[in-house]
């Protein structure tokens, strides 16, 4: 059962241009009925803002997302969920610059600040991690982070994933929950998709709330008299 409310919790969206905007407006929108806040983030490269472009189609005119906030500035701790967006946003966040001087190597764009930040909210079950289509491309890079992991996505990205090591799971639904990882097949699932992560949010929460309630409920502090 989806919980009324997240009491304030904040949720964390990566977005760069090619974003897909019903998506972002769906975050927005179910996040804010429900009493979180929604945090739009990206790479800003020193920069108080930087505007992003949608994905459109032929004719079309893109929209626009202006971001403030640097996800180099914030502690992913503080965040109840980090959610990877669909398209080839995480293409665009796994750019890396070699060290000055140095070539291109495989193992540098582990060190893509974008990875490196989703990689520290995987190593944290206290963290719903939410990724959506192509999302998962964004940590490919440290496939020990996926391996074993039950997930869905496009088909696009599928052979990457699964050599990564997760197992894929073609769930009816378009949506699979594993644990603390949360995954959907495409943009038109986006809206079970939220729906599944505020449900692992609202456990996570039950969990903590239950084991801080037992350290009370256990402590009995020691009174001494003076005689």
């Amino acid at each position: 059962m989806i919980p009324r409310s997240l009491g304030g919790k904040k949720i964390a969206v990566l977005v760069e241009s090619e974003f897909i905007p019903e998506e972002m407006e769906a975050y927005q929108q179910r996040f804010s009925e429900l009493k979180a806040t929604v945090h739009f983030m990206s790479r800003l490269w020193g920069q108080s803002s930087v505007r992003f472009f949608s994905d459109t189609v032929e004719g079309e005119i893109p929209k626009t997302l202006d971001v403030e906030i640097d996800f180099q500035d914030v502690d992913v701790n503080d965040y109840a969920a980090v959610i990877m967006g669909a398209n080839y946003t995480s293409v665009r966040l796994r750019y890396f610059e070699p060290p000055p001087g140095m070539p291109i190597s495989g193992e540098q764009v582990r060190n893509s600040p974008a990875v490196k930040f989703y990689a520290e909210a995987m190593k944290n079950p206290k963290i719903i991690k939410g990724a959506l289509c192509h999302g998962l491309w964004l940590i490919t890079p440290m496939p020990e982070l996926l391996k074993d992991r039950r997930v869905i996505c496009h088909e696009v990205v599928l052979a990457d994933i699964v050599n990564a090591g997760a197992i894929y799971e073609p769930a009816p639904t378009g949506v699979v929950v594993d644990g603390d990882l949360v995954t959907g097949r495409s943009r038109h699932e986006v809206y079970p998709f939220i729906d599944a992560i505020t449900e692992q949010i609202q456990q996570v929460t039950s969990a903590t709330n239950l084991f801080s309630n037992r350290k009370t409920s256990t402590f009995q502090p020691v009174v001494r008299i003076a005689s």
